[in-house]
């Protein structure tokens, strides 16, 4: 049976600017959101559009990205033909085999993953980023403009654009130029890293680019500029909604914070496009007589006992009393003894702050902004100070500061 769409889900990132947060899993598989991993959203959006056959490739710490994935059941992607596929690289009869060397390069090494169901197209989608899209809209439009490549592009504010990837386009929005980071943008369309290609002409590219022992085996150095230098036509698609790369702590806790605003356009509660995942069976949250919560999302398996106030608690988690919890990110089995004050931090999954202690603390003007993060597992001692924008990655003796 063909398939006129295959997605291929990048999943494999290490995710090196979340520093203890991925120190024992993959990007992709990081808390968000309350009840949610970061690649339940492009998942979700796979199935939401339609499209029933996605590859992911794992690489990095893949062991709980795999066991979350499973069969795909959560998603609907659980299908005898098709469905969900993990993709971790792979010795080949004859050759050396390597690691994934690029994101052009993973998708090369999965070619005859892609041939088995003959598609027209094929949807390369990143595994960490949060937002809520139509693939379908896109393909309809990649049709339309008879592209042979069409990316996703986000208007960014310009002075904020020299970060990202910049499309220079012309009036129908045929892509003319591709800019990666520069100094001086000349637009303000920002790569979204989610392409469409006409999988005939993207498997001529890779093979090229496989071939050429100079190549970075990315799509953004090398692929996107060999199709431009040869005359490919390459649409852009400007899509409009809630869009963030949550790969720094900043951003992370920054898009949790989102989920508690009305005015962030992602509406988890939408019945039309629904966010799937894997979700462990916990019991209703308990909340104690002398509890306080204000504007938070508390998630099943919580007992809270203290105060709880602009945060997100994912299932498990324990606020004992007289704790307080403040504009912070409390990961699965995440404990917070008696009076201890936890403040704009994220507290990794099983980690537990001591009675009394200090962790992180209100920014004090924007040149000290930052997040505190105590790594999974971690034990932070009774009365111990942990300042702001540290990175608490082993246990803390009590009366500690660091």
């Amino acid at each position: 049976m063909k398939k006129e769409i295959v997605a291929m889900l990048l999943a494999g990132g290490q995710g090196s600017r979340l520093h203890a947060l991925t120190s024992r899993v993959a990007k992709p598989a990081v808390p968000f959101g309350g009840k949610y991993r970061i690649i339940d959203f492009p998942l979700s959006n796979c199935v939401n559009s339609g499209i029933d056959t996605v590859g992911v490739l794992t690489q990095y710490q893949p062991l709980e990205l795999n066991d979350y994935i499973g069969n795909g059941q959560p998603w609907d992607l659980d299908r005898s033909y098709g469905g969900v596929h993990i993709l971790p690289p792979y010795l080949q009869e004859g050759e050396k085999g390597t690691w994934y060397k690029g994101t052009a390069n993973a998708i090369y090494q999965n070619m005859s993953f892609i041939e088995r169901y003959d598609p027209e197209y094929v949807l390369i989608l990143s595994g960490d980023h949060v937002y809520k899209m139509d693939y379908v809209k896109m393909l309809k439009h990649h049709k339309a403009r008879q592209a042979d490549c069409t990316i996703a592009v986000l208007e960014v504010p310009l002075d904020e654009a020299s970060r990202f990837g910049i499309m220079n386009v012309d009036e129908d929005d045929k892509v003319y130029e591709f800019e990666e980071k520069p100094k001086m943008p000349k637009s303000n369309l920002a790569s979204m890293g989610i392409y469409i290609f006409t999988w005939s002409k993207l498997r001529k590219y890779l093979m090229a680019d496989e071939a050429n022992e100079h190549s970075k085996n990315d799509f953004g150095k090398n692929i996107i500029p060999a199709m431009l230098d040869a005359g490919e036509r390459l649409s852009a698609y400007r899509f409009q909604g809630y869009w963030k790369d949550v790969g720094t702590i900043e951003s992370l806790w920054d898009a949790n914070m989102d989920m508690l605003s009305i005015e962030s356009n992602v509406n988890l509660y939408a019945q039309d496009w629904p966010i799937f995942s894997r979700t462990p069976t916990t019991p209703p949250h308990f909340t104690g007589p002398n509890a306080s919560i204000n504007h938070s999302m508390i998630t099943g398996g919580c007992e809270v006992y203290g105060s709880v106030e602009n945060s997100i608690l994912f299932h498990s988690v324990t606020i004992e009393e007289g704790a307080d919890v403040r504009y912070s990110i409390l990961m699965p089995g995440a404990v917070v003894k008696a009076g201890a004050v936890v403040e704009y931090s994220i507290v990794a999954q099983s980690a537990v702050i001591g009675p009394g202690a200090q962790v992180g603390a209100p920014p004090v003007g924007q040149e000290n902004w930052g997040i505190t993060v105590v790594a999974q597992g971690v034990h932070v001692g009774a009365d111990a100070v942990v300042t702001p924008r540290s990175m608490v990655t082993r246990n803390m003796k009590g009366g500690a500061a660091v």
